[in-house]
């Protein structure tokens, strides 16, 4: 099995629990949850900031004075609508407790400054469409660059049967502004139905990072550099959170010049 990917944990309700240290890399932690009704996670304040995705299910946000009250979210994440998100900055603690089943990411990267906790909604997020063709997907920006954070990126993307995401193959890891910046990268993963399948392909341009990987419902994959699209077959959705942090907090990246041909004549 590739080092690259991370199979969620089976009989646990603690799904994903990935430090940076388990990546092997500097930035990115991310870990998911499913909670039962009166089940809580808390989180304790340190040096991360701290970005809380409501993936399915209705919860009670709280961070350090400020209580948020009962945030009722999406049945599942292929409805046609956004999560619910808090933000917590660094030296806060937190806390998630669920009023019904639910299913919790928790991204954290790096904190620098101080900021003020906040509850972002699906109608703060912005949605776009990427692609056109069996290139098309639809994206939700969660946490992008535009909105106050220190490190962390955090975005979702639905991909439609026979379509291919995150494509043409593109990378982020030379930090080499204002063409391409250096960021660590999670995937992880949802299908629908939850018996299929994606591909994704983790490759650099000298072949010395080339896998290709077969990501079931509910796996985690790691990018720490290289091109990284994902093909989704016939018959099945996929849906993924990607997060993403590095030395400076901002997205660019560089199309694999094999393929950037496909964009320059669509």
């Amino acid at each position: 099995m590739s080092k690259l990917l991370i199979k969620p944990k089976s009989n646990s309700w603690i799904r994903h629990q990935i430090s940076p240290e388990i990546a092997g890399w500097s930035h990115v932690g991310f870990s998911v949850y499913d909670l039962q009704e009166g089940k809580e996670i808390v989180g304790e304040g340190n040096s991360d900031e701290v970005c809380i995705v409501l993936l399915s299910g209705v919860v009670e946000f709280s961070a350090d004075k400020y209580n948020f009250g009962k945030v009722t979210g999406r049945g599942n994440v292929f409805e046609k609508i956004g999560p619910y998100a808090l933000y917590v900055p660094k030296n806060m603690d937190w806390r998630v407790k669920s009023n019904a089943a639910s299913e919790v990411a928790v991204c954290t990267a790096p904190g620098l400054r101080t900021h003020k906790p906040r509850v972002i909604s699906p109608s703060q997020m912005q949605r776009e469409v990427r692609g056109v063709g069996t290139n098309q997907r639809f994206i939700c920006n969660i946490l992008p660059e535009t909105e106050d954070a220190d490190s962390l990126l955090v975005v979702e993307v639905i991909t439609p049967s026979g379509n291919w995401s995150s494509y043409p193959p593109h990378k982020h890891d030379s930090d080499n502004l204002p063409f391409e910046s250096k960021l660590e990268e999670t995937y992880y993963h949802r299908i629908n139905p939850s018996q299929g399948y994606v591909l994704q392909k983790v490759y650099n341009d000298d072949k010395s990072l080339d896998e290709t990987i077969s990501a079931e419902d509910r796996d985690v994959v790691l990018v720490p550099g290289g091109y990284h699209p994902v093909g989704v077959p016939h018959g099945y959705e996929s849906y993924y959170l990607n997060v993403m942090a590095g030395p400076k907090r901002i997205w660019k990246f560089q199309n694999d010049p094999k393929h950037e041909w496909i964009i320059k004549e669509s």
